[in-house]
């Protein structure tokens, strides 16, 4: 079999989040150059148009419901305080922000086109207000209609134009919806609640009388739900077992898309509202990958757009006729010349922990140990742990994974206790002070691969990005005999500092899942890998982005000096031109070569 090296697995393209035009045009997000930026088609597998031409990632495009112009938005650096753009059928560019120290996160267009909403902390850093700016204004124009207290943002315009909706998190898995009249800036609030509930993906009902989300109000699992601008929930449709990740709905037409979250595979239902709580349902789209999201509809709702992408499949667009589910490749994005059939599915398994729980995971292994050829007992594992922690390790396309597997790794995802995807009880068992219960987590799934008659036992690296770089670093410290290295990704080393300096608009969030600096300083302490740093033994790769808004590059460089000053074979990388994240493609090759040649030596 044909080797490749890393910067080809690296150089593997993807191409998301689209939107269509009035005229039927598609627009998205493809990396073609090295960063995602916006790219047209009028046509399935034709040429592509490239319309913007950044350094830096734009994070979205949403094109205008009445005219052929789009807005985009785009930060500098990784540094997370997003611009706000309008690109116009000549290719000019407007800036429709220009307050670079402020975040703007978009809200839509109104039904006409002449206005838009967004979000956004320019008054003050540690909360958003909600903003409605006319198509060709600038920045200063923009129009203060509600002053949060909070964390906000807009899920659009109402049918006819004169509210939005409103969401609040008070934490990942507690939000609020309200709805805001945008003339008298009356905001009424449809779901008043105790404890922690989620209320996301909401978006308008075609009759401006409700909105469409899901929730686990009443269920352990999120489910289908209507909301009543009275505050009147009906469940529409559910599943005991497995979330209903999210809804998109064409509000002239009522038809709509929901995905069932199974087991990180996704299951993508369409249909067409018949009454307030009913729906038609139309044939299953014909997609190939197991995941799809990011629906956009098309005029008339005929057709929707919808990213798509798999462990054998790199992220692509694909359209879908509504009516019969046939689906069609639209955009080309390419897998860098390696065949597709050298790609490896993970498996779906699970390992029993410490208090007898279930912890389901990915599994992949390489090639020869998959089909028996290798000698048992002589697999390394590359531990790979997600971030978030709300968030789940789903079987999306990596280069950087396929990469290992064809260099003869090993690769076990585990979506320990805390992961999303399994349930509302689920995620809270590594609240506050069950914190390390996740980390126990980590521990039984390596005595499940010590179990495993292909794993070298003395050759597994713990690696993960962000809170999956604080599980590195806890799980190097806390079991510092299990590990032959670990590779921490712009992850947390102290609690204290992370949260002391996280840019303010985030400080109240983190601490809800966390723990709070006022009250629970001496536990983070405690469960902090710096102040255990002494217990490392493995060698110790250390990512991080200079512009981090998230987790500051002070995590990064503690417990890299730490760490070397103890003796431990430390190697430490800061991009200055990176956030939370090394998303450029030349910064990703030149990071992960480094973290190549570093497990090459030590594992």
């Amino acid at each position: 079999m044909t080797a490749y090296d890393l910067s080809r697995y690296l150089n593997v393209r993807s191409a998301y989040g689209s939107s269509f035009a009035p005229d039927g045009t598609l627009a998205f997000l493809m990396n073609t150059t090295g960063v995602g930026q916006i790219w047209s088609l009028t046509e399935p597998r034709g040429w592509p148009e490239q319309l913007t031409f950044y350094d830096d990632t734009v994070s979205f495009v949403d094109y205008s419901p009445e005219r052929p112009e789009l807005v985009f938005g785009m930060d500098e650096g990784g540094n997370e305080r997003a611009q706000l753009y309008r690109l116009d059928a000549d290719g000019h560019v407007h800036e429709l922000t220009g307050m670079p120290d402020a975040k703007h996160r978009w809200g839509g267009w109104s039904p006409d086109g002449e206005r838009f909403a967004f979000a956004s902390n320019r008054r003050d850093e540690a909360v958003f207000d909600i903003y409605v700016q006319e198509r060709d204004a600038t920045g200063d124009d923009a129009e203060l209609v509600w002053e949060g207290d909070g964390w906000l943002s807009v899920g659009g315009f109402s049918p006819d134009g004169e509210r939005l909706l409103v969401s609040e998190a008070h934490s990942s898995f507690d939000q609020d919806i309200y709805v805001l009249d945008i003339d008298s800036g009356d905001l009424t609030h449809l779901t008043p609640h105790e404890g922690k509930v989620r209320y996301t993906s909401a978006s308008w009902g075609p009759d401006g009388e409700a909105v469409y989300l899901v929730t686990d109000a009443e269920s352990d699992t999120l489910e289908l739900a209507r909301l009543s601008v009275d505050g009147d929930l009906d469940i529409v449709r559910s599943d005991d077992q497995w979330n209903i990740d999210g809804v998109a709905l064409d509000q002239d037409s009522g038809r709509l898309a929901y995905s069932r979250n199974v087991d990180g595979y996704n299951e993508l239902t369409v249909g067409e509202l018949t009454g307030p709580t009913t729906i038609e349902t139309f044939p299953t789209p014909d997609l190939p990958g197991g995941l799809a999201g990011g629906v956009s509809w098309g005029p008339d709702a005929e057709r929707f757009a919808v990213s798509v992408t798999g462990r054998r499949v790199n992220t692509n667009v694909f359209v879908v006729e509504a009516e019969t589910g046939e689906s069609e490749q639209w955009t080309a994005a390419s897998t860098a010349g390696i065949p597709r059939e050298t790609f490896i599915e993970p498996e779906a398994v699970r390992f029993e922990s410490f208090d007898g729980r279930e912890i389901p995971a990915l599994f992949s292994l390489p090639a020869g140990a998959a089909d028996g050829a290798s000698t048992d007992g002589e697999t390394p594992v590359i531990v790979d742990i997600h971030g978030g922690p709300e968030s789940q390790r789903r079987p999306s396309f990596s280069g950087l994974t396929q990469y290992f597997l064809s260099r003869g790794y090993a690769v076990f995802e585990p979506n320990v206790r805390g992961s999303t995807g399994y349930g509302k009880a689920y995620t809270h068992l590594d609240d506050v002070e069950k914190r390390m219960d996740s980390v126990k987590d980590l521990r039984a799934g390596v005595d499940w691969l010590h179990d495993h008659p292909t794993v070298d036992p003395d050759r597994i690296v713990a690696m993960g990005g962000s809170y999956g770089g604080f599980m590195v670093l806890a799980a190097l410290t806390e079991y510092p005999d299990l590990w032959a290295a670990g590779v921490d990704v712009v992850g947390i080393a102290n609690f204290v500092t992370f949260l002391e300096n996280t840019g303010d608009w985030r400080r109240e969030l983190r601490e809800a899942e966390y723990g709070s600096l006022e009250t629970d300083r001496e536990f983070l302490e405690s469960i902090s890998p710096i102040n255990n740093v002494d217990r490392i033994d493995a060698p110790l790769f250390v990512l991080h982005g200079a512009n981090d808004p998230r987790v500051p590059v002070g995590e990064a460089e503690q417990i890299a000096e730490q760490a070397a000053a103890q003796g431990v074979p430390v190697e430490k990388l800061v991009f200055d031109d990176e956030g939370h994240g090394i998303s450029k493609r030349e910064n990703r090759i030149e990071a992960y070569t480094a973290v190549v040649e570093f497990l090459n030596e030590h594992v």
